[in-house]
């Protein structure tokens, strides 16, 4: 007891303190543009909750800001003090950007308790200095080309951030003089000489400003770069102008080294390029490094150089390709005599294509036809050939006689054979031609001998004849066999393979198709066993020399690719609702075919569409032939069908039980058919209760439903919705309409009971209370057996007869038969209170019951009669004679206040008109 008490005293502590907020919030501060990271805009602390529960770690935090801003966040402080701070990651700028900012700052602790409040920071404007554009701001590289004449450079433009529109001038200078450059109050910088690279003028660095019209300045560098220009002629640098050398010398001997300069090329990277103006084919130049190199054989004895050994040469030098500037230079070189004169060939190699078959001793070549001295002198113009030698020429190739330079034959050159398949059927023979006399002066012929292949052997195939099989249920590309042919001549070329004859259907004019590459005989498309089980094709094979061709069969192997096909595949049936279990459908068959497969392996069954399994076939299996059945009957009036209309789908299986083959390993194929069944209904008729003719009409329609007519059952909900709101709306409507009128309600009559085939014969027996009550009727009404008018109490339900006088007049009615009008009889005494009681007023007054029986059996005829409700009143109210809301039937007992006795035929009418509340 003592602790819940200390527990309400200190909830009671904890609802004074004050609820988790913000302090110092909403506010408003100032944070001045440009200002760098971490510049303080805002102090604020927390004051915590009742609780004294810590703030999260991380918060308070900004989660929202107008406008959208990451400019600004919550630094923590110490304890419950932070500080709202910029971060850096956007610029504030009072000209361009944003300058009020809400900052929604969101703070929550450990139990769940949050503040929000508003910061609203302002940007203050501070004036800045003139800023450069672009690449400006950084530094400029500018570039004046040297000779160029003294005049403008650059224009140079900045732009104050506080001038917006641009309307306030300012002022441009160079901070430090420059002797060679002035710039002018509006920027523009000018250039005061001309500039000469090669005098050392190479580049300048200025420092350019600006001050706008409150004196803040800006500076930027400007690094003016003087481009070198070709405007100097290279210089030769070389003297020696006359060279001597000796003849003979190898191709590429540098025999001399022209070298320049170019004035422009000092401290730049440029080069000079040589070449040779006059026409010489003994020598060339580097047109780089300017060496000169020996580009044809110097002979002194022969050709212009035998009369003039002297060989003038015109040198020029250029500092560019095309375009540049250039200079010239004359050299001679003299060519010195020397016994240089060997034996020479004029051609140096051959190349010889000798037949495989050749016969041994077949001269090949004569070098003498080729070969000679120039010297002018014996023994210098003399000369012979050395043996042959070289890769793969030993055993095969020879001199005859030795040393006279005649190559022939000596060995054997088949081209099959291993050892010169080894040699690649390729022999290099050298040869060397020498001189006589000192110094011998040798030279090399090289002689290439090439084995020609001849058609010795034919091509074939690997076998005879091919025989390949393939089912037919195999797909297109598959790989019906392999066919090869090889020649065994070498070099073995390409085999292309094709299909000549054979191959084709009634559908298509080639089954087959073959790699020409490989051999390899695929399937264009599925074949047919049933069509043709067997093709007989031939197959060529062609290389450059020869052609062949073999016959391959294809056998077809039989599979089960048919489907069952059934007549009819589609057909109608309508039958009866109350068709018998077992009947044959309208004596609907099935007759099947299969090709490939025996009417004992079909199988029937059925696909979607049989709802509640009322169809089948028999017999289910093993019969081209079966009938369709009535499985079981069809229940409408339980709910069980719903479905008139059935749209069944039949499979026809084949087990493909050819061929002796298992089950579980054959091939299956299933056609399908068709039927449309409808169930039609039978006619409904319906008897009437009442003696009088009834004609009932009984109207079919049926509605055919299209999945794709969407709108049908939307509009059908739609209606069905609006009607059921309306008819509630009535309902409501007379509910309260009869509230108001009939302000108690009334017990239900009891029927009286009657024996089948006794309703109009039955004489009722009418229990008579008698209860006597002084009542005010305050309302009027008609019998509607009688006619007669009668008052009545709407409270107590008292009633009384009229005044004959007052009455309306009588109504007559027909009996079934045309019988006499019965006329209501008048009551004795129109001044006796009659009135129907309740049991509870009974209980109130208690009098004595009276049973009566009627005095005479008299048969009354029972006639329909209308149902009547007096005025103001619901149609529990309607009883006997229109009784009040009180009047009770109990067993056959009929309740009536006073002392009339009323006629049974009375009882007979209200009895007759069942569901009609005794009206």
């Amino acid at each position: 007891m003592q602790g819940a008490v200390f527990l309400l005293g200190l909830l009671g502590a904890m609802s004074g303190r004050e609820a988790l907020h913000l302090v110092h919030l909403p506010a408003t501060s100032t944070v001045a543009e440009n200002s760098p990271p971490e510049t303080p805009v805002h102090k604020f602390s927390v004051n915590l909750s009742a609780s004294l529960s810590p703030v999260i770690p991380g918060w308070p935090l900004i989660i929202n800001t107008s406008p959208l801003t990451e400019a600004f966040k919550v630094n923590w402080l110490s304890g419950t003090d932070f500080e709202v701070v910029t971060t850096g990651k956007e610029q504030l700028d009072f000209e361009t950007g944003p300058n009020i900012f809400d900052l929604q700052i969101y703070v929550k602790d450990d139990v769940g308790v949050t503040d929000l409040q508003i910061l609203t920071v302002q940007v203050t404007d501070v004036n800045e200095p003139p800023q450069f554009q672009g690449n400006l701001a950084k530094g400029l590289d500018l570039y004046i080309l040297e000779g160029t004449n003294p005049g403008f450079i650059y224009q140079v433009e900045a732009f104050d951030p506080e001038d917006i529109s641009r309307n306030i001038p300012l002022s441009y200078f160079l901070i430090v003089s420059s002797v060679n450059f002035r710039m002018s109050a509006n920027g523009t910088l000018f250039s005061t000489t001309e500039f000469d690279f090669e005098a050392g003028h190479k580049s300048f660095l200025l420092l350019a400003g600006v001050r706008d019209s409150q004196g803040l300045e800006a500076s930027t560098t400007l690094q003016v770069n003087i481009v070198n220009v070709n405007d100097e002629v290279p210089r030769f640098t070389s003297l020696v102008q006359v060279y001597t050398i000796a003849e003979e010398l190898a191709s590429g001997t540098i025999v001399a080294s022209v070298t320049a300069e170019d004035p422009d090329d000092k401290g730049f990277t440029s080069f000079l390029l040589y070449s040779i103006t006059t026409a010489s084919r003994y020598f060339v130049i580097n047109q780089l490094t300017g060496t000169i190199h020996v580009a044809h054989r110097l002979d002194r004895d022969a050709g212009e150089l035998r009369q003039n050994p002297s060989i003038s040469l015109e040198v020029l030098v250029k500092d560019r390709p095309s375009g540049g500037q250039e200079n010239r230079m004359q050299i001679t070189f003299i060519v010195e005599d020397i016994n240089d004169n060997p034996a020479s060939c004029s051609k140096t190699s051959f190349s010889i294509m000798v037949p495989e078959r050749a016969a041994k001793g077949t001269l090949l070549l004569d070098l003498n036809k080729f070969c000679f001295d120039d010297d002018s002198k014996a023994p210098n113009n003399q000369f012979n050939f050395t043996t042959p030698s070289g890769v793969g020429s030993s055993g095969r190739f020879s001199q005859d006689p030795a040393g006279s330079g005649k190559i022939v034959l000596v060995g054997d050159l088949d081209y099959e054979n291993s050892s010169n398949l080894a040699a690649g059927n390729k022999y290099t023979v050298i040869v060397q031609v020498q001189d006589v006399a000192l110094p011998y002066y040798k030279n090399n012929i090289y002689i290439y001998i090439f084995t020609k292949p001849e058609d010795e052997f034919p091509l074939a195939f690997d076998r005879p004849s091919y025989v390949f099989e393939v089912s037919e249920l195999r797909p297109a590309r598959t790989r019906v066999g392999l066919v090869h042919a090889t020649d065994q001549d070498f070099p073995q070329s390409r085999v292309v393979y094709s299909i000549s004859t054979g191959g084709a259907s009634l559908q298509y004019p080639n089954i087959f198709w073959i790699n020409p590459q490989t051999g390899e005989l695929q399937l264009v498309t599925r074949a047919d066993y049933e069509m043709t089980p067997i093709y007989i094709l031939r197959i060529q094979a062609t290389n450059d020399e020869d052609s062949s061709s073999v016959t391959v069969t294809v056998n077809i192997l039989e599979e089960n690719d048919e489907k069952p096909v059934c007549m009819p595949d589609s057909y109608f049936l309508a039958i009866p609702v109350d068709l018998k279990v077992g009947t044959n459908i309208q004596n609907f068959k099935l007759t099947c075919t299969d090709l490939d497969s025996s009417p004992r392996s079909f199988r029937y069954s059925m696909g979607p569409g049989n709802i509640n399994s009322h169809f089948t076939f028999s017999p289910s299996a093993g019969s081209n032939v079966t009938s369709l059945l009535l499985a079981t009957r069809f229940d409408y009036a339980s709910g069980l069908d719903k479905i008139w209309d059935y749209k069944l789908l039949v499979y026809v299986t084949d087990d493909n039980l050819l061929s002796g083959r298992k089950k579980a390993q054959a091939h299956i194929e299933t056609g399908t058919v068709t039927l449309s069944i409808s169930v039609i209904p039978h006619p409904t008729t319906t008897v009437t209760a009442t003696p009088g003719p009834r004609v009932i009409y009984q109207v079919l329609r049926k509605n055919v439903y299209s999945p794709s007519a969407w709108y049908v059952p939307f509009v059908i909900t739609l209606g069905s919705i609006l009607l059921l709101g309306l008819l509630g709306s009535l309902f409501v409507l007379l509910a309260k309409a009869i509230h108001r009128h009939c302000l108690h309600k009334t017990g239900k009559h009891r029927k009286l009971p009657v024996k089948k085939g006794e309703m109009k014969d039955t004489k009722p027996e009418v229990l008579v209370e008698t209860i006597h009550m002084n009542s005010v009727f305050d309302g009027e009404a008609i019998d509607p057996v009688t006619g007669a008018v009668y008052e009545f109490n709407s409270n107590t339900g008292a009633r009384k007869w009229k005044d004959p006088s007052t009455q309306m007049p009588t109504w007559k009615e027909l009996g079934p038969q045309g019988a006499a009008p019965y006329r209501a009889r008048p009551p004795r005494s129109t001044g006796e209170q009659h009135g129907l009681s309740s049991k509870a007023p009974a209980e109130d007054n208690p009098v004595p019951e009276t049973r009566m029986t009627s005095p005479a059996p008299q048969r009354a005829e029972t006639q329909p009669s209308q149902s009547y409700l007096p005025p103001n009143c619901t149609q529990e109210s309607k009883g006997f004679l229109g009784a009040g809301p009180t009047s009770q039937h109990r067993g056959g007992e009929l309740s009536v206040p006073g002392r009339l006795p009323l006629p049974n035929s009375h009882v007979g009418r209200g009895e007759s008109n069942r569901g009609e509340n005794m009206g």
